[in-house]
């Protein structure tokens, strides 16, 4: 069970939490980047495309251990290009939402150099907590 945390007064954030407070079996997902996990090649060079691959993944490790999206308390978020995320907000949150549904946690973006695969324009890592 997990509870959003919102201090009064503070406008409303869009596609995230400013905090979350949980209680149960706590679950963390490596930095998963957005290649097809089985061949770890790049299917696409499309900073939308690769987002939603990468969250795909991140549900996929998160269901080895019996968890679901709506237990995601927070994402940290690496991209290497600031401008492509910008322009792209409408598409990664289409994406979003199909892999993730309307849950929204507790988010950080990080603007990085570069990550480990050169293909890679976005890295998520996650935290979840399945109650007990």
């Amino acid at each position: 069970m997990s509870e959003i945390l919102q201090p009064e007064g503070w406008a409303v954030p869009k596609g995230y939490a400013n905090g979350i407070a949980a209680e149960g079996r706590l679950i963390f997902t490596a930095g998963q980047i957005g290649w097809n996990p089985e061949t770890c090649q790049f299917e696409t060079d499309d900073f939308a495309e690769q987002t939603a691959q990468t969250l795909k993944n991140v549900v996929a490790v998160l269901r080895e251990a019996g968890a679901e999206p709506r237990h995601i308390v927070r994402l940290t978020w690496y991209i290497t290009d600031k401008a492509a995320y910008l322009a792209a907000q409408r598409e990664i949150g289409r994406a979003y939402r199909e892999v993730m549904g309307r849950h929204f946690p507790a988010m950080a973006v990080v603007v990085v150099a570069g990550l480990l695969e050169d293909r890679a324009k976005v890295e998520i890592e996650g935290t979840a907590v399945v109650g007990e």
